[in-house]
């Protein structure tokens, strides 16, 4: 197999001698990835994490980690004659990721809670805990692909089916994680694993993904925002961007940048005959819902914290002008050119053609191609965003002459 432990960073001498751990959550991928391994007669321990009290969302589909997830995850483990583990997490996953999902998105920010999983739990905490079951790797069900760079480490690049890569959430992972995680799946289309697991004779081969945010259980993200952060929840006003007040709303949590429809600004505002409106910004501090014409979401440049950068040499030693690279902004959308610009600043990307709907919370994840497999080079949080129509007021400070001078075309 392409992408087996034994293909990567310097193991014991046999597949027997090494000791695999695997995130298994229930679902057909992170099964099929025990049972590949435990198949290519590596030492395979399955452990399987509890984030959260998972109450109603125990027989809601689509929700993972929850009750049902933990027995199929058992289940699988016997079949396969592994060992099994199953760990509570929801003391730290409460508080590296529900607190700040709900925190973040009070805020005004539209928060991806997968990536902090990952980042603090998944390849953190739980590698950790794999260190200490001595084990020699770390392998997940991720659609993503990591190999030697040919320098003595590793390097992350797109899984080879493009519907199924899920780089965008794993951007975090930093150069050191990368030497024990290991993703047998990112040469496999979601087919070909599924026709895997009725040969292993799994029970979860034809058992749905998992959809949404796991501990959303009715899937809407203002519940679990009003019930952490009630106060956070402020009636305002919709402000159109010319400074009109349209309306009213009941707390900026139920608008998303982007958003046209269900602006609850009633038929004479918003209708037929009406220019369309949509949310510009989420002003949580104003209490404000900013709103206009589609042109106004062009986006040109976005400021960054947080940069992990795991492409060649480090993010310091870019040149002054900065780097072309491909830019992701949400996990649905192809990359897009760019240039990447370190300076005194921070973090800057300038996009060759404006980007619509970009949101603070947001990932900007860098590619070094629009290839299916290219290679990650990292990415960071959008703090501000630097809007082609200089009509609105943004939190970004306006670009330096000689950034927009070094602007991709």
């Amino acid at each position: 197999m392409t992408n087996s432990v034994s293909d990567h960073a310097p193991q014991p001498s046999s597949p027997r001698e090494t000791r695999v751990v695997v995130a298994m959550s229930g679902g057909v991928d992170s099964s099929v990835v025990a049972a590949l391994l435990k198949e290519q007669g590596y030492d395979v321990v399955g452990v399987t994490m509890q984030l959260y009290d998972h109450g109603e969302a125990t027989h809601r589909k689509g929700a993972c980690c929850a009750g049902r997830d933990i027995h199929d995850a058992r289940n699988v483990a016997a079949r396969l004659g592994i060992p099994h583990f199953v760990l509570d997490y929801e003391s730290k996953f409460r508080e590296k990721v529900i607190d700040e999902f709900a925190a973040s998105y009070a805020s005004g920010e539209t928060p991806v809670p997968c990536i902090a999983c990952n980042q603090f739990i998944k390849f953190a905490d739980l590698m950790e805990t794999a260190k200490d079951l001595g084990a020699h790797a770390l392998a997940t069900g991720h659609y993503i692909s990591a190999r030697d760079d040919g320098r003595g480490g590793r390097a992350l690049y797109r899984a080879k089916d493009a519907a199924r890569d899920q780089s965008y959430f794993l951007f975090a992972t930093t150069r050191e994680q990368l030497r024990m995680l290991r993703f047998p799946l990112g040469d496999y289309a979601k087919a070909e694993v599924r026709d895997m697991a009725r040969r292993f004779g799994l029970e979860v081969a034809d058992k749905p993904d998992s959809q949404d945010i796991c501990f959303v259980p009715t899937g809407r993200y203002t519940d679990i925002v009003e019930k952490l952060a009630p106060a956070s929840v402020v009636p305002g006003e919709i402000v159109h961007l010319d400074g009109r007040v349209l309306g009213r709303h009941a707390g900026v949590i139920h608008y998303t940048i982007g958003q046209r429809r269900g602006l609850g600004l009633g038929a004479k505002v918003a209708g037929r005959d009406a220019e369309p409106l949509y949310v510009l910004r989420l002003d949580a501090e104003k209490a404000q819902v900013v709103v206009g014409p589609r042109e106004a979401l062009e986006t040109r440049a976005v400021q960054l914290r947080d940069v992990n950068w795991i492409g060649e040499g480090a993010l310091s030693s870019l040149p002054p002008e900065g780097i072309d690279i491909m830019a992701r902004v949400r996990s649905t959308r192809p990359p897009v050119p760019a240039r990447v610009i370190a300076g005194r600043d921070g973090v800057l990307v300038v996009f060759a053609a404006s980007e619509f709907g970009v949101s603070p919370g947001q990932a900007c994840v860098f590619y070094d191609a629009d290839e299916n497999e290219a290679r990650v080079l990292g990415g960071g949080f959008i703090t501000a965003i630097e809007p082609a129509a200089m009509t609105m007021s943004s939190k970004a400070p306006p670009l330096r002459a000689e950034e927009v001078r070094r602007a991709p075309r």
